[in-house]
């Protein structure tokens, strides 16, 4: 019984205990909330606690809080995409496969068939009522006994070739397309580029399963050489000035469009370096060095060039211990162009060359190199033009000045 009693007391002290400490707890936060208010200015006057303005009756909204994930992706896509894919939208159907069909003989049956060789891209770039003309590469074209074009709907058209340049790489086809909506490219002005401006280049890479494909970067730079070897003999022939972009082009795309912002052609894609280790290096054909080589192929079927009449050959490559024994050459010439031979009533015969002169220089041009020699015959002389050619003979230098014809194919 006492136990009891000890029990219940025990019990009963605290909850007597707990009802005093529940006001107690009230009467605090009370007198602490009316503190609160009490110092909440000289808070924020000293920097403790950072309160909104006056007339603010609500946390602004972030633009994240006031925008849908729909319509975010969509803004975003406007503002960063538009120019881009208007460029590409008014592009793209003027951008076509070719396709070079070779003959080869079956050895079991001895029939010749017509098969596929490769893939390459080319831009439609005029037409003239029922005639589409269309530039590609030389070498997406190289050895066809057919060629086909792809068109944007997937429609195969068969092509004629209206002419080729090897030099240059570049090449004009037509198609006959009477009831076949295509549109012509508009062309740009390649003179105009900077480097670091948007490039878009569009073709075919690795065949028509990708069929105008579109990537995207910039220009990297706008004048770039790069050595030609036309004829397959291992040595530079030709040096062809190009446009250097990081856009990405891969095998396919030759012939195919590179383009600026505004939709317009600047460029053909034509080469892209592919080491290992090294990525982002494709180049183009500059559209205004494409124009007079296209109009040649469209009038001539050729391109009409200046002849000098002789076989060069670099110095360099033609061993050192020659250079004095037979060419008799001066210890302090170390570039030219060798006389290989001369051709019989040509230009330079006329003129008095011989072979084994070595030239250095044409008009007031060093030369140093048979791509050099090409380079300016090409692009600074005219058909009828006269030249001052300054050469090495017996170790003595020598010039002489003669005009220049026309190129035969």
């Amino acid at each position: 019984m006492g136990y009891y009693d000890e029990f219940h007391e025990y019990r009963d002290e605290p909850k007597r205990k707990r009802g005093r400490g529940w006001l107690h707890s009230l009467a605090g936060a009370i007198i602490g909330g009316l503190l609160v208010l009490l110092f909440l200015p000289f808070l924020n006057q000293w920097g403790y606690l950072k309160l909104p303005p006056a007339d603010s009756t609500a946390p602004p909204k972030s633009s994240l809080q006031s925008t849908s994930p729909d319509n975010l992706v969509r803004t975003v896509n406007v503002d960063v995409n538009t120019d881009v894919s208007k460029a590409v939208a008014g592009v793209e159907d003027s951008v076509v496969g070719v396709v070079n069909l070779q003959r080869e003989q079956d050895f079991w049956s001895r029939k010749t068939e017509v098969i596929q060789n490769g893939t390459g891209s080319g831009v439609i770039f005029d037409r003239d009522g029922d005639t589409v003309f269309i530039v590609t590469n030389n070498h997406v074209i190289e050895g066809a006994a057919e060629i086909e074009v792809v068109l944007a709907s997937g429609e195969r058209v068969t092509a004629a070739v209206k002419g080729a340049d090897p030099l240059t790489d570049l090449a004009v086809l037509t198609i006959t397309a009477p009831d076949r909506d295509v549109t012509p490219v508009d062309l740009g002005n390649s003179d105009l580029l900077k480097a670091g401006e948007p490039a878009i280049a569009i073709g075919n890479p690795l065949g028509l399963d990708y069929s105008r494909t579109v990537t995207v970067g910039v220009i990297s730079s706008t004048q770039r050489s790069i050595p030609q070897d036309v004829d397959g003999d291992g040595a530079s022939d030709w040096e062809m000035d190009v446009i250097q972009t990081d856009a990405a082009i891969n095998p396919g795309n030759s012939g195919g469009a590179l383009i600026n912002i505004a939709g317009q052609l600047i460029g053909i894609n034509s080469a892209k370096i592919s080491e290992i280790g090294i990525e982002g290096m494709g180049f183009a054909i500059p559209i205004n060095d494409a124009k007079p080589i296209i109009s040649d192929l469209l009038q001539y079927g050729a391109v009409k060039r200046p002849y000098l009449g002789i076989g060069p050959k670099d110095l360099q490559e033609i061993d050192a211990y020659h250079w004095s024994k037979t060419l008799n050459l001066p210890a302090d010439v170390h570039t030219g162009v060798v006389v290989i031979d001369v051709a019989p009533s040509g230009p330079a015969a006329k003129g008095g060359l011989k072979e084994l002169d070595v030239i250095v220089k044409l008009d007031e041009t060093a030369v140093q190199s048979s791509a050099d020699l090409r380079k300016y015959l090409y692009k600074e002389k005219n058909i009828g033009d006269p030249i001052k050619v300054y050469f090495y003979r017996d170790g003595k230098l020598m010039d002489t000045t003669f005009t220049l014809t026309e190129m035969k194919y």
